[in-house]
């Protein structure tokens, strides 16, 4: 899928307005320069950027509503897939989001891409079990298996969320896995992008 086949997707089915298009387009670019000199993602999916990473992270605006008074925090957010792109799409002064990463080379690229961009998120450095997370959606992808996702959104996050994890194919072997500290509501939902990819959404209480 080119870049061209994606922009019309985020355009016409997750209603990215053009001011987010050319937004995405220029953090697309900053990404691979930074990308020459350090490793944000891997060099083999540079050249399938805009499905393998955009429209990954962008897929899920769909469990969203990015229209109430509410946060949302991207656990291990790395390069910024998926919350940079969602902040990106985010143009409602009354919905926050938040990066969370540990590397500091990644948290400077995404400070520096939101300062350029102008756009309304926070990057938070560190270890994020040390934090206390108070949001309505907790997001993540390659971030760590679905046990310890689980288990760090119930310890740390304050209040009942939605949990959002974008997972490959082995996502129903991951909850299976987690089945005997596992009670809360969830569903598993195909991927737009990958076949065999999934996406795990949990009502945490």
């Amino acid at each position: 899928m080119d870049s061209s086949h994606v922009v019309k997707i985020l355009r016409e089915k997750f209603n990215f307005s053009e001011s987010s298009l050319h937004k995405i387009n220029v953090y697309k670019d900053e990404l691979l320069k930074y990308n020459n000199r350090y490793n944000l993602i891997s060099k083999s999916s540079e050249s399938s950027i805009w499905m393998r990473h955009i429209l990954d992270s962008a897929q899920i605006i769909d469990y969203i509503n990015f229209n109430q008074n509410a946060s949302l925090s991207d656990l291990g957010s790395g390069a910024g897939f998926p919350g940079m792109v969602l902040a990106i799409f985010n143009e409602k002064n009354s919905f926050h989001v938040k990066l969370y990463e540990k590397s500091t080379i990644k948290c400077q690229f995404l400070k520096k891409i939101s300062e350029m961009l102008n756009i309304r998120v926070d990057v938070i450095e560190g270890n994020l079990e040390k934090e206390v997370i108070n949001s309505e959606y907790i997001v993540c992808r390659a971030f760590k298996k679905f046990n310890e996702i689980l288990r760090i959104s119930r310890e740390i996050v304050k209040k009942p969320h939605k949990l959002i994890v974008l997972k490959g194919k082995s996502a129903q072997e991951e909850i299976n896995k987690a089945s005997n500290n596992f009670k809360d509501e969830y569903k598993l939902v195909k991927s737009i992008t990958n076949e065999e990819s999934k996406i795990i959404i949990v009502n945490v209480k």
